[in-house]
Protein backbone atom coordinates (compact mmCIF):
# COMPACT_ATOMS: atom_id res chain seq x y z
CA UNK A 1 0.00 0.00 0.00
CA UNK A 2 1.56 3.44 -0.79
CA UNK A 3 2.01 6.00 1.63
CA UNK A 4 -1.11 8.75 0.76
CA UNK A 5 0.79 12.07 -0.29
CA UNK A 6 0.63 15.03 2.12
CA UNK A 7 -2.00 17.45 1.15
CA UNK A 8 0.02 21.01 -0.54
CA UNK A 9 -0.59 23.60 1.89
CA UNK A 10 -2.42 26.24 0.40
CA UNK A 11 -0.27 29.40 -0.87
CA UNK A 12 -0.79 32.57 1.27
CA UNK A 13 -0.26 35.67 -0.12
CA UNK A 14 2.16 37.97 2.39
CA UNK A 15 0.29 41.02 3.71
CA UNK A 16 0.97 44.66 3.16
CA UNK A 17 3.07 45.72 5.69
CA UNK A 18 0.97 47.85 8.43
CA UNK A 19 2.04 51.11 9.31
CA UNK A 20 4.15 51.59 11.66
CA UNK A 21 2.30 53.61 15.21
CA UNK A 22 5.32 55.58 15.43
CA UNK A 23 5.37 56.83 11.50
CA UNK A 24 1.19 57.61 11.63
CA UNK A 25 1.99 59.68 15.01
CA UNK A 26 4.54 61.59 13.84
CA UNK A 27 2.31 62.13 10.72
CA UNK A 28 -0.04 63.48 13.00
CA UNK A 29 1.67 65.22 14.68
CA UNK A 30 3.11 67.69 11.92
CA UNK A 31 -0.10 67.62 10.22
CA UNK A 32 -1.50 69.53 13.18
CA UNK A 33 1.55 72.02 13.48
CA UNK A 34 1.34 73.07 9.91
CA UNK A 35 -2.15 74.72 10.74
CA UNK A 36 -0.89 75.47 13.87
CA UNK A 37 2.06 77.24 12.82
CA UNK A 38 0.30 78.56 9.44
CA UNK A 39 -2.42 79.87 11.69
CA UNK A 40 -1.19 81.39 15.10
CA UNK A 41 2.66 82.08 13.70
CA UNK A 42 5.45 80.64 15.48
CA UNK A 43 5.49 82.56 18.65
CA UNK A 44 1.37 82.18 19.15
CA UNK A 45 1.49 78.39 18.45
CA UNK A 46 2.24 76.32 21.26
CA UNK A 47 3.80 72.41 21.88
CA UNK A 48 -0.17 72.32 24.28
CA UNK A 49 -1.81 73.67 21.76
CA UNK A 50 0.01 71.30 18.90
CA UNK A 51 -0.80 68.50 21.08
CA UNK A 52 -4.41 69.05 21.88
CA UNK A 53 -4.91 69.17 17.43
CA UNK A 54 -3.37 66.03 16.88
CA UNK A 55 -4.80 64.37 20.01
CA UNK A 56 -1.92 63.31 21.85
CA UNK A 57 0.02 63.88 24.78
CA UNK A 58 2.42 66.98 24.78
CA UNK A 59 5.45 65.50 26.24
CA UNK A 60 4.93 62.99 22.73
CA UNK A 61 5.66 66.15 20.80
CA UNK A 62 8.95 66.42 22.62
CA UNK A 63 9.78 63.04 22.48
CA UNK A 64 9.39 62.81 18.32
CA UNK A 65 10.78 66.38 17.50
CA UNK A 66 12.83 67.57 20.91
CA UNK A 67 11.23 71.16 20.79
CA UNK A 68 9.41 73.76 19.38
CA UNK A 69 12.13 74.88 17.68
CA UNK A 70 13.04 71.54 16.07
CA UNK A 71 9.37 70.83 15.02
CA UNK A 72 9.52 74.34 13.13
CA UNK A 73 12.17 73.05 11.13
CA UNK A 74 10.47 69.86 10.58
CA UNK A 75 7.64 71.55 9.13
CA UNK A 76 9.62 73.04 6.68
CA UNK A 77 11.96 71.00 5.46
CA UNK A 78 10.62 70.68 2.09
CA UNK A 79 11.72 68.13 -0.97
CA UNK A 80 10.68 70.03 -3.49
CA UNK A 81 12.02 66.87 -5.81
CA UNK A 82 13.29 68.85 -8.96
CA UNK A 83 13.79 67.46 -12.20
CA UNK A 84 17.76 66.14 -12.33
CA UNK A 85 19.31 69.44 -13.85
CA UNK A 86 21.05 67.55 -16.84
CA UNK A 87 17.94 65.92 -17.95
CA UNK A 88 16.77 69.07 -18.54
CA UNK A 89 15.66 70.37 -21.92
CA UNK A 90 16.71 74.27 -22.17
CA UNK A 91 13.64 74.50 -24.78
CA UNK A 92 11.09 72.95 -22.44
CA UNK A 93 12.14 74.02 -18.94
CA UNK A 94 9.38 76.58 -18.38
CA UNK A 95 6.41 73.88 -19.49
CA UNK A 96 8.13 71.35 -17.15
CA UNK A 97 8.37 73.27 -14.13
CA UNK A 98 5.16 74.92 -14.22
CA UNK A 99 3.84 71.00 -14.59
CA UNK A 100 5.94 70.03 -11.53
CA UNK A 101 4.47 72.54 -9.37
CA UNK A 102 1.42 72.35 -10.03
CA UNK A 103 2.27 68.34 -9.16
CA UNK A 104 3.62 69.11 -5.53
CA UNK A 105 0.77 71.16 -5.07
CA UNK A 106 -2.07 69.16 -5.62
CA UNK A 107 -0.48 66.21 -4.27
CA UNK A 108 -0.72 67.09 -0.79
CA UNK A 109 -1.06 69.77 1.48
CA UNK A 110 2.41 70.38 2.79
CA UNK A 111 3.52 72.75 -0.11
CA UNK A 112 0.40 74.69 0.55
CA UNK A 113 0.84 75.02 4.62
CA UNK A 114 4.33 75.74 3.77
CA UNK A 115 3.17 78.77 1.83
CA UNK A 116 0.97 79.79 4.31
CA UNK A 117 3.55 79.78 7.20
CA UNK A 118 5.55 81.57 4.90
CA UNK A 119 3.81 84.73 4.64
CA UNK A 120 2.79 84.74 8.01
CA UNK A 121 6.36 84.18 10.30
CA UNK A 122 9.75 86.12 9.24
CA UNK A 123 11.67 82.61 10.21
CA UNK A 124 9.25 80.86 7.81
CA UNK A 125 9.80 82.98 4.96
CA UNK A 126 13.67 82.88 5.69
CA UNK A 127 13.19 78.59 5.24
CA UNK A 128 11.48 78.84 1.94
CA UNK A 129 13.40 81.60 0.83
CA UNK A 130 16.70 79.12 1.54
CA UNK A 131 14.26 75.74 -0.05
CA UNK A 132 13.66 77.67 -3.16
CA UNK A 133 17.97 78.97 -3.48
CA UNK A 134 18.89 75.75 -2.94
CA UNK A 135 16.79 73.64 -4.86
CA UNK A 136 15.78 75.70 -7.49
CA UNK A 137 18.46 77.83 -8.45
CA UNK A 138 20.85 74.41 -9.57
CA UNK A 139 17.88 73.86 -12.30
CA UNK A 140 18.42 78.00 -12.96
CA UNK A 141 21.97 77.52 -13.83
CA UNK A 142 21.54 74.60 -16.21
CA UNK A 143 19.71 77.11 -18.27
CA UNK A 144 20.61 80.24 -17.93
CA UNK A 145 22.31 81.97 -20.37
CA UNK A 146 24.88 84.13 -18.22
CA UNK A 147 25.87 82.57 -14.55
CA UNK A 148 25.57 86.28 -13.14
CA UNK A 149 22.10 86.57 -13.48
CA UNK A 150 21.16 83.19 -12.17
CA UNK A 151 19.99 84.25 -8.74
CA UNK A 152 17.97 86.95 -10.45
CA UNK A 153 15.93 84.79 -12.74
CA UNK A 154 15.05 82.04 -10.06
CA UNK A 155 13.83 84.26 -8.03
CA UNK A 156 12.01 86.08 -10.65
CA UNK A 157 10.76 82.14 -11.85
CA UNK A 158 9.47 81.14 -8.27
CA UNK A 159 7.66 84.86 -8.03
CA UNK A 160 5.29 83.21 -11.16
CA UNK A 161 4.96 79.87 -9.73
CA UNK A 162 4.79 80.81 -6.03
CA UNK A 163 2.08 83.68 -6.95
CA UNK A 164 -0.03 81.37 -8.68
CA UNK A 165 0.00 78.69 -5.65
CA UNK A 166 -1.01 81.53 -3.83
CA UNK A 167 -3.80 82.59 -5.73
CA UNK A 168 -5.17 79.16 -6.30
CA UNK A 169 -4.15 76.93 -3.32
CA UNK A 170 -3.59 79.59 -0.50
CA UNK A 171 -6.10 82.38 -1.16
CA UNK A 172 -8.30 80.23 -3.32
CA UNK A 173 -9.35 83.81 -5.62
CA UNK A 174 -12.19 81.65 -7.75
CA UNK A 175 -10.69 82.40 -11.29
CA UNK A 176 -7.53 80.99 -10.82
CA UNK A 177 -9.47 77.56 -9.13
CA UNK A 178 -11.58 77.30 -11.71
CA UNK A 179 -8.27 77.66 -14.57
CA UNK A 180 -7.97 74.31 -16.13
CA UNK A 181 -4.72 72.81 -15.15
CA UNK A 182 -3.86 73.14 -18.85
CA UNK A 183 -4.54 76.48 -18.98
CA UNK A 184 -2.31 77.56 -16.27
CA UNK A 185 0.57 75.32 -17.80
CA UNK A 186 -0.03 77.45 -21.16
CA UNK A 187 0.15 80.86 -19.44
CA UNK A 188 2.73 80.35 -16.83
CA UNK A 189 4.91 78.25 -18.77
CA UNK A 190 6.35 81.06 -21.20
CA UNK A 191 6.77 83.52 -19.01
CA UNK A 192 8.96 81.29 -16.64
CA UNK A 193 10.49 79.93 -19.63
CA UNK A 194 11.39 83.27 -20.82
CA UNK A 195 12.94 84.08 -17.59
CA UNK A 196 14.86 81.47 -17.74
CA UNK A 197 16.55 81.31 -20.77
CA UNK A 198 15.92 84.04 -22.90
CA UNK A 199 18.79 87.42 -23.32
CA UNK A 200 19.04 90.14 -21.15
CA UNK A 201 16.16 92.47 -21.29
CA UNK A 202 17.97 95.52 -23.32
CA UNK A 203 18.14 98.43 -20.95
CA UNK A 204 16.71 102.50 -21.57
CA UNK A 205 18.07 104.62 -19.21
Amino acid sequence: MTESATPATPATSTPPPTPRRSDSTRAAILAAARERFASDGYERATVRVIAKDARIDPSMVIRYFGSKEKLFDAVLDVDLRMPDPAGLSRQEVGRVLVSHFLDLWEEGDTLTAMLRVGVTNTTGADRIQGIFRDQLVPVARAVCPDPEQVPARAALAASQMLGMALARYVLRFPSAVELPRAEVVAWLAPTVQRYLTAPFPSQAF
